[in-house]
């Protein structure tokens, strides 16, 4: 007759239950044994052992630095200011000869006023007109225009200014004086040193008289404009 377990019986069917079980114990027991502390061993030191142990203590010599003293100023002298005094006991005779024996308490004083110019008396500049009531006349009855016309014959190009291309137009002023004659040639507006000395040249050069302008009966100054032109052809 064969014998028949019943399967609650069966014991292979817990087989891993049992082996579940059996992993959990040996977890539990490693971690068991990392917890296990073993009780500190007591250490007893003799203390006459260390009574009997000299400690040499280092000693670190005291350095005192030496105190520097500022060098003593200078002695001043002293100087004693010396007062002698001098007994006021000289007689003074009185000296007449100081005094001048010809001198006249009446006699006249004659003042000199002395000028700064040295006799030189100053001569007041005449004055000068643009307009007046007869205007000059230049040559034979032409004005200003006869005059520009004559500057232009006279006028001479510089041959430097020429090379250098420099040309334009220079304003210059003169004067016709009480005799008729051109003077004071000055500079209004220049355009270079060649060409200004050129045009001043030119009315100097002009011989010719002006007829004198008069202003109230009187020969007078007047002064006029003339522009130069220079031009390179």
């Amino acid at each position: 007759m064969e014998v028949k377990k019943t399967p609650k019986a069966d014991l292979e069917n817990k087989k891993s239950i049992f082996f579940e079980i059996g992993l959990a114990l040996s977890l539990l027991i490693v971690l068991l044994a990392f917890e296990w502390t073993s009780s500190d061993a007591a250490v007893t030191v003799d203390q006459s052992q260390i009574a009997s142990v000299k400690m040499e203590e280092e000693i670190v010599p005291i350095t005192n630095q030496d105190e520097v003293k500022p060098p003593e100023p200078p002695k001043v002298k002293s100087v004693a200011e010396v007062i002698k005094v001098v007994e006021d006991n000289v007689d003074v005779a009185d000296n007449a000869d100081i005094f001048d024996s010809d001198f006249k308490e009446d006699a006249a004083v004659e003042i000199v006023n002395f000028n700064d110019t040295d006799g030189e008396v100053e001569e007041e500049e005449p004055e000068v007109f643009v307009i007046v009531e007869d205007m000059p006349v230049y040559g034979n009855g032409g004005g200003i225009n006869e005059f520009r016309n004559d500057v232009m014959k006279a006028l001479k190009y510089p041959d430097a200014a020429a090379e250098n291309n420099i040309q334009g137009r220079v304003m210059l002023t003169f004067v016709v004086n009480e005799k008729g004659e051109v003077c004071n040639v000055k500079v209004a507006r220049g355009i270079d040193p060649l060409l200004d000395n050129a045009a001043i040249k030119a009315i100097t050069s002009i011989k010719k008289k002006w007829k004198p302008g008069k202003q109230r009966g009187k020969p007078a100054r007047v002064m006029f404009n003339i522009p130069v032109t220079f031009q390179l052809q």
